[in-house]
């Protein structure tokens, strides 16, 4: 019964974390429109932070914790389908790291990186997510 609760709760900070990680670079396209200090750019700065600290960071702990647990409770570390899923989980993991860093950048108004870049940034996290869910549900190998 434990196993179905954590599950539950490794959903939860997935839909979160992923939520956070979509969001996010889009706020950063309609940011580096927004001229240095003013109203409409220290208010991304805000909610770029906000979204950060509040929202992904917490969620993305709990999905590592979550899901470490369940690897090794359900036995998965040993599936070749899972090694897979851990290598996405990891590049899941850099993408976050690199949203933090443009999220210092913007906030010392250091940000060199286009609009295009961003777009482009934006659909990483969907890639990545695509392949860990098909991974996790059709377990192809």
């Amino acid at each position: 019964m434990l196993y179905d609760w954590i599950k539950a709760l490794h959903v939860i900070a997935v839909i979160s974390w992923m939520a956070g990680m979509l969001y996010l670079p889009r706020l950063m396209v309609y940011h580096c429109v927004a001229d240095k200090g003013s109203v409409q750019s220290e208010t991304f700065k805000v909610m770029e932070r906000r979204l950060l600290k509040a929202i992904i960071n917490p969620a993305m702990i709990v999905t590592w914790l979550a899901g470490l647990w369940l690897a090794y409770e359900g036995g998965w570390y040993m599936a070749p389908w899972f090694h897979a899923k851990f290598a996405l989980v990891l590049a899941m993991s850099a993408m976050h790291g690199f949203l933090s860093r443009w999220v210092r950048d913007f906030a010392n108004d250091r940000n060199t990186r286009s609009q295009r870049f961003f777009r482009i940034a934006n659909e990483v996290p969907t890639v990545l997510m695509i392949g860990i869910v098909i991974l996790v549900v059709v377990k192809p190998f």
